[in-house]
């Protein structure tokens, strides 16, 4: 269902920011589907996900709770 990360400028801030990551994700996906995926995959809360379509591809901005340490989990992933 995930299917990468999106590794832009506008991603970073997000995740500094917002406590948010983009990834890029199955266009059949749900948001449910895709919170439910992310706190399996990564074990941390996750607060509400944002859907949208850009060129062809659907991309789900997954926002964490106050209490993950967001950057570190960026980091991993190599976006920060």
């Amino acid at each position: 269902m995930i299917k990468g990360v999106v590794r832009t400028e506008k991603a970073l801030k997000l995740t500094t920011k917002e406590n948010t990551i983009p990834f890029v994700v199955d266009s059949r996906a749900t948001k449910q589907s895709i919170k439910d995926e992310v706190e399996k995959l990564f074990n941390a809360k996750v607060d509400n996900v944002r859907t949208h379509i850009v060129r062809g591809r659907k991309v789900a901005y997954v926002k964490f709770a106050k209490d993950v340490n967001v950057e570190e989990l960026a980091t991993s992933l190599n976006v920060a």
